[in-house]
């Protein structure tokens, strides 16, 4: 039902409120409404913002976006974790109301003292609400003006406009005819639900060693040594060290290298292939080491700053001890087989998927082993799941799992590993996902960076926060089989500023870009399927890498806050179809409101405000020339003042990557060279930059 104001389409909003939109403290995002009334009465509307406790936060006028139509907004921050609510207040303006009559009728001489002693009136009433501190007596002296016949009309009339009494007026206006929206839900979770830089790398492979002589076992690396690569991993700056599956690996139908579906007897098979005679999902690989060691890793990648993400893959080999403990799990052919996975054109000969719909109590007791394997692992140290192949499992499943650990951990989060359907996708996210994997890896060209992204960072920002993985064991695009280090490097770039977060999974940083066959994104010699040691250091000494890149993307990242959001996202006019121009800007809370006001009335380098330019070549291979077009609006909400928004004078920008200073305008020429020896073909600019950069 209409209420006595309509207050409409309120966004965000999530399934109609059914499922909450989501932020992160410190995290500013709009909220909006259509808001009108009848006749020509003026009116206001506000935002409420109540915490996970109920109390109510700071006053947060709303704003009509364009005059005329009736599409009203506010940035809203919330400070702390847990249920936030919001909802809209909006109610007639009678002081507003009362200037708009009055600023006609007393110069025409029309209705003079009635309309003065009407604006007394008001002016008292809305006294009351204004606390003595907040001016209530300049707001009483109005309607002693007003009242005042020993005064001029127009200086009667004057006492009321002043800009001290709109203030006060604004922050404490009289209301009337006051109508609420439903307040709507808003899950505040830590920032690592939305920002973080991910690495992700098989521990087996770490202090590996390959058969000298044929017929000799390989040796797997195990949890002690694999250790000693979280000191690079948190070197080149990242916050995430993610692992695939750590369980005992199925012998029935093990794979053999590059897939081949017999394996020797020496293979080491998928570890997506979970469980064996020597345990399952609670369980860890032998090869790998004990509790013991695995609590070693957790808390040596703690030390270093890094938290340590689990893949949590709920399917099983043949030879899983659910297969014979729970029957009732799996769909069986009339032979009494269970069939394998499969995702078309791939087929896991090694995997055989769970079934939730075979018996009356699978699907509950599958929610039961789901959280306590889950919660075991929370009791070892892992609080970020990566979940392997979701979309294959009853939405309603995840909703279950996720609300009940987070209801009593909301600290976990879980990162869906979904590649399919955009409803599946945005779905998952809605009901519980804190992070999604997304389909960047094929957005390669500028339209299809724009549209995407455009489309992450609109509406969707409010529920479904992105994860630019660069690469997965599974896939290797095209692009980076084809076009060498220049774009792996321009790749990384775009995952690093574009996302908040980001991810890469091991031999990135070396360009392993070989694939098994043309037409295939999966590796040659694939560590899914074997042993990979990397001779790092021999690889650091040769300049075979592009860590020192990646290492400056991630400093830039937590130094930068602009980059640690997704909403902010502009794209640029830029005249090159090969070259693509965005930003990111972030203002402190408050900030917004004052970067509307005249800017040459305040200093932009008071502002606590920060801006990120980035430009890169979609064509790293030849050297792209273009110009960038940045409109006043833009420059504008960077803080600059209005000589800059305008044109009239330049100002600064550092290349974080080179270290080079630039003057920039309206209108910036770009050169970005191509080859090996160049630096990566992209600018990352920052504004009002500091001294040495970072």
């Amino acid at each position: 039902m209409i209420g006595r104001i309509p207050v409409l389409d309120v966004r965000p909003l999530v399934d109609c409120g059914r499922h909450p939109a989501k932020a992160v403290p410190g995290e500013t995002f709009q909220v909006s409404a259509t808001v009108f009334r009848e006749g020509h009465e003026a009116l206001g509307a506000n935002v409420v913002l109540r915490d996970a406790s109920g109390r109510q936060g700071p006053w947060t006028p709303m704003r009509e976006l364009a005059p005329g139509t009736d599409r009203w907004a506010a940035d809203i921050t919330p400070d702390s974790e847990g249920r936030w609510t919001y909802a809209i207040e909006a109610w007639s303006d009678p002081v507003t109301t009362w200037r708009r009559r009055a600023k006609l009728k007393i110069p025409a001489g029309t209705d003079t003292e009635a309309v003065l002693e009407e604006g007394a009136v008001l002016h008292e009433r809305a006294a009351a609400d204004v606390p003595r501190s907040e001016g209530r007596d300049c707001v009483l002296a109005v309607a002693d003006a007003l009242r005042s016949r020993s005064r001029s009309v127009a200086a009667r009339l004057s006492a009321a406009l002043t800009p001290q009494v709109t203030g006060v007026l604004q922050r404490y206006p009289l209301r009337e005819l006051i109508t609420s929206t439903r307040p709507l839900p808003l899950q505040v979770e830590r920032e690592r639900a939305q920002f973080g830089s991910w690495y992700e790398f098989f521990p087996r492979s770490e202090g590996a060693r390959l058969p000298q002589e044929e017929g000799d076992p390989p040796v797997s690396g195990t949890f002690r040594t694999a250790a000693r690569r979280l000191d690079a991993v948190a070197a080149m700056g990242f916050d995430v060290v993610y692992l695939p599956p750590v369980h005992p690996i199925g012998d029935v139908f093990r794979k053999g290298p590059n897939n081949a579906l017999s394996a020797g007897p020496h293979d080491v098979g998928s570890p997506w292939a979970v469980g064996s005679a020597a345990g399952g999902h609670d369980a860890l690989h032998p090869d790998l080491g004990t509790a013991e060691d695995f609590a070693y890793f957790v808390e040596r990648a703690r030390s270093l700053g890094l938290e340590v993400a689990l893949d949590f893959a709920l399917q099983c080999s043949p030879d899983h001890p659910w297969i014979k403990e729970h029957p009732e799990w799996f769909r069986h052919r009339p032979d009494g087989t269970i069939a394998h996975a499969e995702n078309p054109p791939k087929k896991y000969q090694d995997i055989v998927p769970l079934a939730f719909d075979t018996d009356p109590d699978a699907y509950a007791s599958l929610v039961r082993e789901t959280l306590r394997v889950l919660r075991l692992w929370m009791s070892r140290g892992v609080r970020i799941f990566r979940v392997d192949n979701p979309h294959t499992k009853p939405v309603g499943f995840w909703e279950k799992v996720i609300g009940d650990i987070n209801r009593s951990d909301p600290d976990v989060v879980f990162l869906a590993e979904a590649f399919t359907r955009p409803a599946m996708m945005h779905t998952l996210a809605k009901v519980g996902f804190q992070q999604s994997y997304t389909y960047f890896t094929w957005r390669n060209t500028k339209q299809e960076l724009t549209e995407y992204l455009t489309e992450l960072s609109g509406e969707a920002a409010a529920y479904m926060r992105p994860n630019f993985f660069v690469n997965t064991p599974d896939i290797l695009h095209a692009c980076l089989q084809q076009g060498g280090r220049p774009v792996f490097e321009t790749r990384a770039v775009l995952a690093a500023t574009l996302s908040p977060s980001w991810g890469m999974y091991a031999g990135y940083e070396l360009c392993e870009s070989q694939a098994v066959r043309p037409g295939s994104e999966e590796y040659l010699d694939s560590e899914k399927y074997q042993l990979r040691p990397r001779d790092w250091a021999a690889a650091e000494e040769s300049g075979r890498t592009i860590a020192p890149l990646i290492t400056k993307l991630n400093r830039l990242r937590r130094a930068r806050p602009a980059l640690r959001g997704l909403r902010s996202l502009r794209f640029h006019h830029c005249d090159n179809d090969q070259v693509i121009a965005f930003s990111k800007h972030w203002s402190a809370p408050g900030e917004e409101a004052e970067q509307g006001k005249e800017a040459e009335q305040a200093d932009p380098g008071q502002r606590d405000t920060d801006t990120v330019i980035v430009v890169v070549s979609l064509d790293p291979a030849r050297t792209q020339e273009a110009t960038v077009t940045l409109e006043e609006g833009d420059l504008r909400r960077f803080g600059l003042t209005a000589a800059q928004a305008d044109g009239r004078e330049n100002f600064p920008v550092r290349d974080e990557l080179t270290g080079r200073t630039y003057e920039w305008s309206r209108n910036n020429y770009v050169r970005l060279e191509a080859g090996d020896g160049s630096p990566a073909a992209a600018h990352v600019l920052t504004l009002r930059p500091e001294p040495g950069g970072v």
